[in-house]
């Protein structure tokens, strides 16, 4: 854990040093010994889910009532965005049992679809109980582009700028001396050529090691900087300066190791479901049409968790759409295949994720979030994310071939359609329970079902909107 992120889990300016130390040593020492196997967690109410939170991670009960009610107030959002009106909220949920790189971890994911944090929390446990889930990640290498048209001599450029590259790169690392200083900071600058129709471009990429930032800010700056020099040299019109969010120097791989037969489903051998996985996932490898929405689960998992951490998801989705089309075909980001009775899968994508700085420092639920998840570095969780993105897309697969897609989901939806029926609290999960077990899970029948119900009890029963 580097300085900045022990910085996160300080308390404020001013304690004494023995407090800090014990603060410290408190979430480091609360790793031991615990486990994201939380059998039961989903029946709990949201108060007993975050007392239960202390066997994981002891939360001050004004964390607790942070993560419960308000994690961003309309007032910290004005210092984030223009022209506030408010904040809009998302469900916060907690995807469980979850081991990775033989680590448990709870992990933090914000997210409006229903059945996502379920379906990807059970794929987990199945997982972990008849497998392995592992990740690694590369340095946090982002890159920053400027784009040089009309260039008279493309070979004398070319030339001039590179025997010029120490000197560039020292001038690009005076721009943020904190991030040479821990290791990180401009490591070298590369030259294309891009012919389009405005002609052949020269782009120079400087790639820049993030550390534990996500890393846009740096990169503009010191992009800025250099713009106008490389422009002189290669004697051409500097017209663009600006990072890219296809950061594949930052790959990510997660794969994951099972056995068959715990995929088995009513009516399918685990063998049978492996196997059409695999079919599955060879058409939409092949077809765009199939991958974009194949692709589509994978970012249901990995959108989830950047928003929980204060990250941002544009950029990572469109880092990953571009990777995908890489081979000039949009493909699969997940590979799966089986080897005897086991079942293996596998993902690659860049993501480029920061812990510390921007929205992490600002936002105080996602600083209590990434605290619920072992203050990470950059590197962990990006293989988190990966991680979560994979495991995600098993889930999806594994009912799309078997009883659709629909069925879960739906279940799951019921009782949001209960309330929009205009039904609460206990009522609603009564009649949610009914539909299921009829399955018809449908606006009017919910309608039906409450006007039923009510007219039975002869008033609003507990837990109506006048409690």
């Amino acid at each position: 854990m580097d300085k900045q992120q022990k910085a996160k889990i300080e308390p404020p300016a001013g304690a004494k040093d023995a407090g800090k130390e014990k603060a410290k040593a408190e979430l480091l020492s609360s790793e031991v010994g615990r486990t994201s196997r939380l059998p039961g967690f989903y029946k709990l109410d949201i108060w007993e889910r975050l007392d239960k939170l202390d066997e994981w991670l002891p939360l001050p009960l004004k964390e607790k009532w942070i993560l419960r009610s308000e994690t961003l107030t309309a007032e910290q959002a004005d210092t984030l965005i223009e022209n506030v009106i408010g904040v809009f909220g998302m469900p916060l949920g907690l995807a469980v049992n979850f081991r990775i790189n033989d680590k448990d971890y709870l992990i933090p994911m914000a997210v409006e679809e229903t059945s996502i944090v379920a379906a990807c929390s059970h794929m987990a446990k199945l997982i972990r109980e008849n497998g392995s889930l592992v990740a690694t990640a590369e340095h946090a290498i982002m890159e920053g582009q400027i784009q040089i048209v009309d260039v008279p001599d493309l070979d004398r450029a070319e030339a001039d700028i590179l025997a010029a590259k120490d000197r560039l790169l020292k001038l690009a690392n005076k721009q943020d001396q904190m991030l040479a200083s821990l290791g990180g900071g401009a490591k070298d600058f590369v030259l294309k050529r891009v012919p389009t129709e405005s002609g052949t471009m020269l782009v120079c990429h400087l790639q820049v090691d993030a550390v534990d930032a996500m890393g846009a800010n740096a990169v503009n700056t010191m992009v800025e900087t250099l713009g106008p020099i490389v422009g002189e040299m290669a004697k051409g019109e500097v017209v663009c300066k600006i990072i890219t969010n296809l950061c594949d120097k930052s790959l990510v791989r997660a794969r994951f190791d099972v056995q068959v037969d715990c995929l088995a489903k009513e009516g399918f051998t685990g063998a049978k479901v492996a196997e059409r996985i695999v079919k599955a996932f060879h058409w939409a490898d092949a077809d765009p049409y199939r991958a974009t929405t194949h692709n589509k689960g994978i970012m249901n998992g990995i959108d989830a968790v950047l928003v929980a951490t204060g990250n941002d998801w544009r950029a990572v989705e469109a880092g990953c759409h571009a990777f995908a089309a890489r081979t000039g075909r949009y493909r699969s980001l997940t590979r799966y295949r089986l080897e005897g009775d086991r079942l293996k899968g596998e993902i690659e994508v860049p993501i480029a994720v920061g812990v510390v700085g921007g929205v992490t420092k600002l936002h105080p639920g996602v600083s209590i979030l990434l605290k619920i998840l072992g203050m990470p570095s950059r590197r962990e969780l990006a293989e988190v994310i990966a991680s979560v993105g994979l495991v995600q897309n098993l889930a999806a697969v594994r009912a799309l071939v078997t009883e659709g897609i629909q069925e879960g989901h739906m279940t799951l939806h019921a009782r949001n359609v209960a309330y929009s029926a205009g039904a609460w609290g206990d009522l609603a999960i009564h009649i949610a329970d009914q539909m299921v077990t009829e399955g018809r899970i449908r606006f009017d029948r919910a309608r039906e079902l409450l006007k039923k119900m009510v007219a039975q009890k002869g008033e609003p029963p507990k837990g109506g909107p006048e409690d």
